[in-house]
């Protein structure tokens, strides 16, 4: 895996990702900090509101950033997002206002959404290669894991030294390091991009690749899946640590290393097994593993709380991770095979907008139901959604599902150069190619047996 690696380019980009999240591992414990001395006992209120403004900036921005993507340098535009970042950093520690928290948190966020889709584009021209593409998604599905683990320890360790002020300056060069990172990388020239449309059309372009292309809305489905059991990780685990095992804030940070923990050891399992199996036999099974986990987990919370249970909770966290990380890492290669390259940042756009309306939607549930409903039924309305949308993902991804497709086109004249090697027939031109949603071709063709009698 980390052969890739030797690639330059990818080299920096990778290491520039790796900073920027070390230094926004440290502004989340920089900001607990930060609310805590603006709104004392209020803080969790106001934490929980700057999570849904992140939410929604992810959901309505990155859109509009995939569109851009193609009128503006990547270079230029990952650069400035990152100055951008880097700004608002510097000035958090300065805050003496609520709404002010909420302000640079738009920013920061809006920055982060049309960096990552930006960046997760760029990768696949990068490596072209599926192997080293491959390995490139599991390197970052550790890096991620990595933070989340690495990240509060190193926050604790400075605090020991420094005030958490100082936290904010390390997330400033985190970020001004990456933007240095991404200057230095020798970025491919993208492809010429046929525009059909404005900066909204080019948005709504994105969205409309996902809900035309199967394998695609099979991907949708499958990010709420793990949306509901990541949001009973994330949202739940301190009340079921504390509240319902009565254990110490440092289990929270063990129940929390076991998640990382499965979700690590799957991104370093996958390069080997999608060489072997393909995306959807890898991707689907681990679906239907996180409803099968949350009814465990209903099962565990509602039993007295003892030594066998707790081992139980931490073995559950590590499967959805685990499970997790199995659906997620693919997601890359689903896209870049459903997209031409020229319209992958607008598909990255997408999926980004589109999985984080999950998140959007589970984060408030698992909490709303824990409140009231208690954390066994929680888990298991939350497993009947990663059920739901593990079953949608099944019906809507054909099992055969091969990336070079015949249709037929029916609008298109004759000589079009698209048509050089169609063949006439009385509905129109036929032909086969590999197959994605782009501008001659606005809809999927139907098996064989169904054909249209108007084309693609």
């Amino acid at each position: 895996m980390l052969a890739v690696l030797r690639n330059r380019t990818y080299r920096h980009l990778f290491t520039a990702q790796v900073v920027a999240l070390v230094g926004t591992g440290l502004a989340t414990v920089a900001l607990s900090l930060l609310a805590y001395r603006i709104a004392g006992n209020d803080a969790s209120a106001v934490l929980g509101t700057a999570l849904a403004i992140k939410m929604v900036a992810y959901v309505a921005i990155a859109p509009l950033a995939g569109a851009l993507a193609d009128r503006i340098p990547r270079r230029a535009l990952m650069v400035a997002m990152d100055l951008t970042r880097a700004g608002v950093a510097a000035t958090l520690p300065f805050v003496t206002q609520v709404w002010q928290i909420y302000l640079l948190i738009l920013l920061l966020q809006a920055a982060s959404a049309a960096f990552t889709p930006t960046f997760q584009a760029t990768i696949p021209e990068v490596l072209p290669a599926e192997r080293d593409y491959t390995d490139a998604l599991s390197l970052s599905r550790l890096a991620y894991d990595l933070e989340s683990l690495f990240s509060p320890a190193l926050a604790a360790g400075l605090l020991a030294l420094v005030s958490y002020g100082w936290l904010f300056a390390g997330t400033t060069a985190g970020f001004l390091a990456s933007a240095a990172l991404v200057v230095s990388a020798a970025l491919p020239k993208p492809k010429p991009v046929e525009r059909t449309g404005g900066v909204h059309a080019r948005a709504a372009f994105g969205t409309r690749l996902f809900w035309a292309t199967p394998r695609l809305r099979a991907l949708l489905a499958l990010d709420l899946a793990v949306a509901a059991a990541g949001a009973i990780v994330f949202v739940n685990t301190v009340v079921l640590v504390q509240g319902h095992f009565h254990r110490s804030a440092g289990a929270v940070s063990l129940a929390l290393g076991a998640y990382g923990a499965g979700s690590m050891v799957t991104a370093l399992l996958l390069p080997r097994v999608l060489r072997r199996r393909g995306d959807r036999a890898v991707m689907l099974p681990a679906a239907y593993a996180l409803p099968l986990v949350l009814a465990a987990v209903a099962a565990v919370t509602a039993a007295t709380a003892d030594l066998w249970t707790w081992t139980a909770l931490l073995a559950a966290w590590a499967a959805i991770g685990a499970a997790s990380s199995a659906v997620l890492t693919p997601g890359g290669r689903v896209i870049r095979r459903s997209a031409a390259d020229a319209d992958l940042p607008a598909a990255f756009a997408a999926q980004f907008s589109l999985s984080h309306s999950c998140w959007l939607l589970t984060y408030p549930l698992a909490g709303w139901l824990a409140a009231g409903a208690g954390l066994p039924a929680t888990a298991l309305v939350l497993g009947a959604v990663a059920l739901a949308g593990s079953i949608a993902a099944t019906a809507v991804w054909p099992r055969r599902d091969p990336t070079s497709l015949g249709h037929l086109h029916h609008d298109l004249p004759a000589g079009h150069p698209h048509l050089a090697d169609a063949r006439p027939t009385p509905d129109g031109w036929r032909h086969g190619h590999d197959f994605v949603i782009d501008h001659l071709h606005d809809h999927w063709p139907r098996p064989a047996a169904q054909r249209p009698t108007a084309g693609v």
